[in-house]
């Protein structure tokens, strides 16, 4: 692993972790960070881990007793890919891949204009827009407007409809881009105004995040670079 890749994935690691305490928060979960992960007690959200580690090495019987096996549907982030957790009663939910963006790199161009959703009525938009009729837009809570390092990012459209987006996760060294989505061209369309809306708001940031399958090859199409392997596992 180059130097670079010995800075990005921690940071990696630790933004993504950060991002998922502050969701868990806007639901009421209080996790706590250690040495080697964070990890929350009671189940997290929907779609977010019980344990992200930030080290590798981690230990896998320390990691698994801070978290809520009792319950299912227990889930860890394997952030370096080198856990096993199967004798702990875990499978692989799916493998995906850290990505990376310069600070600096050329921006690509979007024919929408962008806003970050700050209010409860702008915040309910973008989650409508990002759910897409799924049912999960109550996942986004106010709670997450009071969040300093959290950034809903809105794609708009000329009539002012919330049409892509993102959320921009800032840490001390890189900001987290997750949750990239658009209602019609798929991330194709949504990267160019969530790097834009990135740029302008941290200049000076590397970007950072993770994908798997089609959205990483898209990501790749705008400028990542891949950077590190990781894991979700989740109880059998």
């Amino acid at each position: 692993m180059t130097t670079q890749k010995q800075f990005l994935v921690p940071a990696a690691a630790r933004n993504n972790a950060e991002w998922c305490a502050a969701m868990s928060r806007s639901h009421g979960v209080a996790g706590a960070f250690g040495g080697q992960a964070w990890t929350a007690p009671v189940r997290t959200p929907p779609y977010y881990p019980d344990a992200v580690t930030l080290v590798p090495g981690a230990e896998p019987d320390s990691l698994v007793a801070r978290i809520d096996t009792a319950a299912a549907g227990a889930s860890v982030k394997d952030s370096f890919a080198d856990l096993d957790l199967t004798e702990a009663g875990f499978r692989v939910l799916f493998e995906a891949r850290w990505i990376h963006r310069p600070a600096g790199a050329p921006m690509p161009a979007s024919e929408l204009s962008w806003d970050v959703a700050d209010d409860r009525d702008a915040l309910r938009a973008w989650a409508f827009a990002w759910d897409d009729g799924r049912g999960d837009a109550d996942l986004f809570r106010p709670e997450l407007l009071a969040d300093p390092g959290t950034f809903l990012l809105a794609g708009l459209s000329d009539d002012g409809r919330v049409v892509a987006g993102a959320v921009a996760s800032r840490s001390d060294q890189v900001v987290g881009v997750s949750n990239v989505f658009a209602r019609d061209g798929g991330s194709d369309r949504a990267w160019p105004v969530v790097l834009g809306a990135v740029h302008r708001l941290f200049p000076t940031l590397p970007v950072v995040g993770y994908e798997h399958g089609t959205d990483l090859a898209t990501a790749v199409r705008h400028g990542f670079e891949t950077v590190g392997a990781l894991r979700v596992w989740v109880q059998r």
